[in-house]
């Protein structure tokens, strides 16, 4: 796969299987392995259609307001324009590939880890770079249950 490259967050690896920029745009899809109680804030793709299925782990999603239960096997599907977040339960991480529709928003990962920046340190700065693809932050990660 010639658009694969790795990211190392704090609590979060991504690596890149297909870039919107090899499919005309069309879908993007990445993988993320998300450390125990971790999640990114709540917010929207104003752009695409997020697709996760869970390769491992258990996840919880809170997406427009209402918390839905996901593990190993199952889909979530996140409307463009819908607010959402999602923390990994349990004690063990949660593997997730994520596909959008259409492509693009996967290049986020590297324009913001390019730049040294870090969740959450430099949320400031990140979050006007997610502006850039199409995303908002609206609000904080999902709590604990």
């Amino acid at each position: 796969m010639s658009g694969r490259t790795k990211a190392e967050l704090e609590n979060v690896t991504y690596a890149c299987h297909l870039r919107g920029s090899e499919t005309g745009g069309s879908i993007g899809i990445f993988e993320s392995t998300d450390a125990p109680g971790y999640g990114p804030p709540r917010h929207i793709h104003h752009d695409a259609d997020e697709t996760f299925f869970i390769l491992s782990g258990e996840v919880d999603f809170l997406c427009d307001g209402q918390v839905v239960e996901r593990s190993v096997g199952q889909t979530l599907f996140v409307p463009r324009g819908t607010e959402h977040c999602f923390r990994v339960k349990g004690e063990y991480p949660a593997r997730l590939l994520t596909i959008m529709t259409p492509g693009g928003f996967e290049e986020f990962f590297d324009a913001f880890k390019a730049k040294g920046l870090e969740l959450p340190r430099d949320m400031e700065q990140i979050a006007k770079i997610a502006l850039e693809f199409h995303c908002e932050f609206t609000g904080p990660p999902m709590e604990a249950a």
